[in-house]
């Protein structure tokens, strides 16, 4: 019976680390369009956009929170793209998503944005309805969104910085 029971067991396991979902980057996720921000609460170093507003362009949209140390080990490397490449068309939209209570106020997610050094525009999403309109479950998460206004590239988590790095000057240079 034991034998039986640990069989099913490694089956369901084998199973699940096969799923689509079980990875941390799709390169090539599957192309959709681009949820449109909703349900906003605010947004910082921006007028409101849209992506209607931003087709044509590159957009990195960037699910993140201020108290989660893995937003914070990726936020350099997102600077970093946004001083890159804005230039070249691209354009970074943090979600700023909380997490905990304490981080609905606007006055810690200004904080955050100037203690980190964030230029570019975030939304905050306190009621999680652009986060929902992804279907995002992570803190942090990147979408890369194509000129069409297509969702072309999902990463999770930390790492694959040269990979995302790729596919953002993959992206720009298609026209």
């Amino acid at each position: 019976m034991w034998k039986t029971i640990i069989a099913a067991l490694c089956l369901c396991l084998a199973g699940a680390a096969c799923s689509p979902g079980a990875n941390a980057t799709q390169a090539q996720a599957q192309t959709v369009s681009a949820p449109e921000f909703v349900g906003i609460d605010r947004w910082f170093n921006s007028a409101p956009l849209t992506m209607a507003g931003l087709k044509g362009q590159v957009v990195l949209v960037e699910f993140w929170t201020y108290s989660c140390i893995n937003c914070i080990h990726v936020l350099p490397h997102v600077k970093q793209w946004h001083q890159r490449y804005r230039d070249q068309g691209l354009v970074v939209v943090g979600v700023h998503t909380p997490e905990y209570d304490e981080e609905h106020g606007a006055a810690g997610v200004q904080a955050a944005m100037k203690r980190y050094g964030i230029e570019y525009p975030v939304a905050q999403d306190n009621g999680y309805a652009t986060w929902n309109a992804y279907g995002n479950r992570f803190w942090p998460a990147l979408y890369l969104i194509d000129r069409e206004g297509r969702v072309v590239y999902r990463h999770y988590g930390e790492g694959a910085y040269e990979a995302t790095e790729a596919r953002i000057r993959q992206l720009l240079a298609a026209r």
